[in-house]
């Protein structure tokens, strides 16, 4: 089993077990909030570029870490979670799209190892949510799990005209927060909810 605090950004430390990602009046504009209403860590989505890019801050607007497409268009692909200070390539946020169950894979970036997994509950709201006119309002809910598919989390979509999402790690020895944080911001994102 990994060691989360391998995949440790410099300059973030996420200690919390709960957080809250909201989606900001601007499209693809999140910002995550700790257990204490203390906004931690914000994101957004780089409009007009060739290649999807999410530059990501801290509470105070320190840069900490960067989330780009692997491809140009890269709907169903992989993103790279770079740590600003060090340059350093730390994990793949790997997207498995399909139509009954949006699954979303953390790997090591150097290994290419499966640190964990986040993959949507329920294949029938997941078809709507895709394919039927409005679906898109129907709030998502995941599961996260480590490698070995263990439970260690969820996040679930909550119903309103901005996206909000309660985050819950109940185990984190193996799996690294930070990714997690930023896997709800791109995910939402990337599937235009």
């Amino acid at each position: 089993m990994s060691d989360s605090r391998a995949y440790d950004i410099r300059g973030l430390e996420l200690t919390d077990d709960r957080y809250t990602v909201e989606q900001g009046l601007v499209r693809n504009k999140y910002r995550a909030l700790d257990s204490d209403g203390n906004t931690v860590l914000k994101g957004k989505q780089k409009m007009l570029k060739m290649k999807e890019e999410f530059p990501f801050v801290d509470g105070e607007g320190n840069e900490v870490f960067t989330v780009k497409a692997g491809g140009i268009l890269d709907v169903a692909g992989n993103y790279v979670l770079t740590d600003a200070r060090t340059g350093e390539d730390l994990v793949i946020l790997d997207n498995d799209y399909s139509l009954l169950q949006d699954t979303w894979t953390i790997r090591d970036a150097t290994t290419e190892e499966k640190l964990a997994a986040i993959a949507s509950r329920g294949a029938m709201v997941t078809l709507v949510r895709n394919v039927v006119p409005f679906g898109e309002l129907i709030p998502h809910k995941y599961e996260i799990t480590d490698q070995s598919g263990a439970h260690v989390g969820s996040i679930d979509g909550q119903l309103g005209l901005r996206d909000r999402y309660e985050i819950s790690i109940d185990d984190a020895s193996s799996v690294p927060k930070e990714p997690i944080v930023a896997a709800a911001m791109v995910i939402d994102a990337i599937q235009d909810n």
